[in-house]
């Protein structure tokens, strides 16, 4: 089987729709033979995700936090921050990645993402 590719042009369109309408194709919910325990064969390519919509006041009240095991190691940025420091494709695909299910095929369906600002 060879792989299907799905552009997603994000110019104008809200993060979260942009957000699951990928996780949708990367999870394979689309095609008539879907099985939850199986990788589908689908790539998605985003294009344009510096031209995304952030609605709302979320640029300074969602937070971003992670932990990195030690005391004290709780971080926190903003969604303005996080952008600041890592760009456009950052929060998208965080909010893409906690759309999927949290199993072993969680990280290969990732690898068949690509995002371009």
């Amino acid at each position: 089987m060879e792989k299907k590719i799905y552009k997603i042009d994000a110019a104008g369109k809200v993060l979260g729709r942009v957000a699951t309408e990928a996780a949708i194709a990367l999870r394979g919910k689309d095609q008539p033979n879907f099985e939850r325990y199986i990788l589908s064969q689908v790539a998605v390519t985003i294009t344009n995700a510096s031209q995304v919509k952030i609605t709302g006041t979320k640029l300074t009240s969602k937070i971003h936090s992670r932990y990195s095991g030690y005391p004290g190691g709780l971080s926190h940025l903003s969604l303005e921050q996080l952008i600041a420091k890592k760009g456009y494709a950052e929060p998208l695909r965080l909010a893409i990645y906690g759309m999927l299910p949290n199993n072993k095929l969680r990280a290969k369906m990732m690898n068949n993402l690509t995002i371009t600002e």
